[in-house]
């Protein structure tokens, strides 16, 4: 075979494209979207499917063109860091300007997908959250400040908030409560992998809280924005936005990451990292399954009554 086949049959690896868009990432982006989809259709109203479905492709699109950009961005960094030395740039599957392309490509197709058939609102938002992801935080903030992650956040949190606007094409405090629920929750989630990865991130120059500020330090804000993110999970309950089922849901999950947080606060090391960084993955699928499952089983519980 020869070398330009073997380069062409490199490059048209669909596998490695698929890497680039961070699937795993992109899937729970894709669930919280579909949570605040049906938030925002009235308990007894009917399912608008065609926004639902453009709206779902649009946003995917875009998370995945973020997460593409942020494979170019940090291609250096990424040979560096032993999480992420088996990505596709890094270990030469593909050329650099072929993840850009891609990038760039993606982002373009769900702009024109949310613009035509969904709203200006979710679109413009949705580009707002792309360009804060991949350029303000992969660019910029990653590099130049310990609080990288809480500012760069803001992107991260996006996705129930454009699955509300992409239904209603407007912007209410329920929609910002959800977006302001994975604000929250962005840093002690993050944190966790940082104090694990603590080293690496010093190796790369990458100011990561424990970083700059000592394990010591990370682990108390962890532990003390758990408790802001049980505050928070609260407040559906508050404003009536969800009932008990919901309550009990949020207290509980909320309970299991106080503890997880005050467990390695208390640890000489950092051996109960990785479990806070995978209890926070199960604790926001379940918290928005929760939400969802509260909308509608106090719809059937009126019926029945």
């Amino acid at each position: 075979m020869s070398n330009v086949m073997v380069e062409e049959e490199r490059r048209l690896n669909w596998r490695d494209y698929y890497e680039l868009c961070k699937p795993k990432v992109v899937g729970l982006i894709l669930f919280t979207t579909v949570v605040g989809m049906l938030l925002a259709v009235p308990q007894n109203g009917v399912i608008p499917w065609s926004l639902v479905v453009f709206g779902l492709l649009g946003i995917g699109m875009a998370a995945a063109a973020g997460a593409a950009m942020n494979h170019w961005v940090d291609q250096k960094i990424d040979a560096v860091m032993e999480r992420t030395q088996n990505r596709p740039l890094p270990e030469g599957k593909m050329e650099s300007r072929s993840a850009l392309y891609f990038s760039l490509a993606l982002g373009s197709i769900s702009m024109l997908l949310l613009v035509t058939q969904v709203n200006v609102l979710t679109a413009v938002l949705t580009l707002l959250s792309l360009v804060g992801y991949a350029v303000i935080y992969t660019m910029f903030l990653k590099r130049t400040t310990p609080q990288n992650i809480v500012w760069g956040g803001a992107a991260g949190a996006a996705p129930p908030l454009l699955g509300w606007t992409a239904i209603t094409g407007d912007i209410n405090t329920e929609a910002l409560l959800l977006f302001m629920i994975i604000f929250i929750w962005t840093p002690p989630h993050f944190w966790a992998l940082a104090i694990r990865r603590r080293e690496e991130y010093a190796k790369v120059d990458v100011p990561m809280l424990p970083v700059t500020h000592g394990v010591a330090f990370t682990k108390l804000h962890i532990l003390l924005y758990t408790f802001m993110l049980l505050v928070v999970t609260l407040m559906p309950f508050i404003i009536h936005m969800s009932g008990l089922i919901y309550l009990a849901g949020a207290v509980s999950l909320g309970i299991g990451f106080i503890f997880h947080a005050y467990k390695l606060y208390r640890s000489e090391d950092d051996s109960h990292a990785m479990k806070v960084f995978s209890y926070s993955i199960f604790y926001l699928s379940c918290l928005f399954a929760f939400l969802l499952a509260d909308h509608y089983l106090r719809t059937v519980i009126r019926v029945l009554n």
